[in-house]
């Protein structure tokens, strides 16, 4: 009994130990994060004074005015920066059968565009794992770690990282749609519904084809884009709009799906819906971190 009594002992030792270091690593985590987003707002330029008005989008691609008519942007301010929450379902592997639950927090400048996401997601009742995607002055950064503790994944100071998550900052205006009129982004109609984006930024360029309804409302984003760092070749990436709606005052899609197309498989990887989202934050960033 003794025996058991202390080999017991020694586990549950062990048990509080690693609970220590797991939280002490998450605070790290967490702590970096917010520096990471302050220094991110504290960089942007402020251009919310401005309104955007019918002039400003007259020289645009047709269906690109009608969706930022459509949006309700013109007549609002222009928008500086964003903060967002979202509630996610993911399957991490083409073949993962059930969806992981997740929560992100997200934050964007316009001028210079950037953006700060991390993630939050339970694999099972022991395993958590945490990520952090960033984009800032033209370069892109993926970071996994199991537990706060173990990465899994570090990706950056890669130009096909690089060129993703500019193409995933492209795909995002639709959150704020009047960084469409940026000048680092080019706009070319292909059609009465469609419009390829180029955007070039500090030596970093990628591109995307914008779908809407006839209407102007978005329908879904399209572009070959990289998965990682090791890919030789780029795959085909959707962004679906499943539901719109108004926020603060402008149209936005609420929910969305993410799919990579491989070439067996359609592999519909994210399920996302924006739960709060509050535009040209930045006197009060430090109050909301």
């Amino acid at each position: 009994m003794r025996i058991v009594l202390i080999i017991l002992i020694v586990i549950l030792g062990l048990f509080i130990l690693l609970s220590a270091i797991v939280r002490y690593f998450s605070f790290r985590f967490k702590n970096r994060l917010k520096q990471e987003q302050v220094e991110l707002f504290n960089k942007s330029e402020n251009s919310s004074k401005k309104k955007v008005n019918a002039d400003d989008i007259s020289t645009l691609p047709s269906i690109i005015q009608k969706w930022l008519t459509n949006s309700g942007i013109v007549g609002n301010p222009m928008i500086s920066n964003v903060h967002l929450t979202q509630e996610l379902d993911l399957k991490l592997k083409p073949e993962q059968a059930d969806w992981n639950k997740g929560v992100a927090e997200q934050y964007f400048t316009i001028q210079p565009p950037a953006f700060n996401w991390s993630l939050n997601t339970q694999m099972n009742p022991l395993l958590r794992i945490v990520g952090r995607d960033k984009f800032e002055n033209g370069k892109g950064e993926m970071l996994i770690k199991l537990l706060s503790l173990i990465t899994v994944a570090d990706e950056k100071n890669d130009e096909k990282v690089n060129q993703a998550t500019l193409q995933r900052y492209l795909a995002e205006i639709v959150w704020f749609p009047s960084a469409a009129l940026s000048n680092y982004i080019h706009w070319e109609s292909l059609d009465d519904n469609s419009a390829r984006a180029t955007m070039k930024y500090n030596g970093t360029e990628g591109s995307g084809i914008f779908h809407f309804e006839d209407g102007g409302q978005f329908k879904k984003f399209v572009a070959m884009r990289f998965k990682d760092a090791k890919d030789k070749e780029p795959t085909k990436w959707t962004v679906i709009a499943t539901k719109s709606e108004e926020r603060n005052g402008i149209i936005i899609p609420t929910e969305c799906e993410a799919i990579w197309s491989l070439q067996d498989k359609e592999w519909t990887w994210l399920k996302l819906k924006i739960k709060d989202i509050s535009y040209n934050l930045k006197e009060s960033l430090n109050n909301n971190l």
